[in-house]
């Protein structure tokens, strides 16, 4: 076969590490000798001796699911191959945990991760019930996580003088560090009269970074967590 389509930009070439690799800008590849971790339904392709199962997450992880809408519907890839991972053609990257890292992260941008890294979910301080119920979950570890993205991310310093506000709706995650609370940028008067539309932020204080999306989600996609 001839043709742009089979040329080196589009051809996979064999793995040359074990671990997670960007394919390309919308597909995370994965060499599996043993065990690794995916949101369900993200598997494109693979090839080898694998096998997918659902994974759980118990019962306490259940009921927290339930009531925040949070949580990472996962399955485990075991065994020995490749498989490649994506969600809706958006762009993927791939950030290290080292021991003593801490990342939060939405779970709707959590494509895949090593079988080293844990996570637990969590309520995102100074947002409360009443502020929506903001819950992330947070990755602790030694591994590799893969992201997924809707367009380029910004990747923003937070500096203990110079606090970042971002869009409840835009934050993909943000690194150890950083404390969180709710920001009300205009007054109940103005919001009555119309107002911005951007009446709530989430204020993160400290040292470290931020990661938004340029793009805000949309009610529907934002309760697909």
């Amino acid at each position: 076969m001839k043709g742009d389509l089979f040329s080196s930009e589009h051809m996979v070439q064999p793995a040359t590490a074990p671990g997670m690799t960007v394919e390309n800008a919308k597909c995370i590849r994965y060499a599996v000798n043993g065990e690794m971790h995916a949101r369900q339904g993200a598997m494109v392709a693979y090839r080898g001796d694998l096998q997918f199962e659902r994974k759980g997450q118990g019962v306490g992880g259940m009921l927290k699911r339930a009531v925040t809408g949070e949580g990472l519907p996962l399955m485990a890839v075991r065994g020995q191959g490749e498989a490649w991972f994506a969600h809706e053609a958006q762009n993927c990257f791939i950030v290290e945990v080292e021991p003593g890292d801490e990342f939060t992260v939405n779970g709707r941008n959590v494509l895949c991760f090593d079988a080293s890294l844990s996570y637990r979910i969590s309520t995102v301080k100074g947002s409360g019930i009443a502020g929506g119920g903001l819950f992330n979950s947070v990755f602790t570890g030694h591994g590799r996580l893969g992201l997924v993205c809707e367009g380029n991310p910004l990747v923003i310093p937070v500096a203990p003088q110079y606090p970042v506000y971002v869009d409840t709706d835009a934050v993909v995650g943000w690194t150890a560090g950083l404390g969180t609370s709710l920001h009300r940028s205009q007054s109940l008067g103005s919001m009555l009269r119309g107002g911005s539309g951007e009446a709530v932020q989430l204020m993160l204080q400290g040292e470290g970074y931020v990661v938004v999306r340029p793009s805000e989600a949309t009610p529907q996609k934002a309760q697909q967590h």
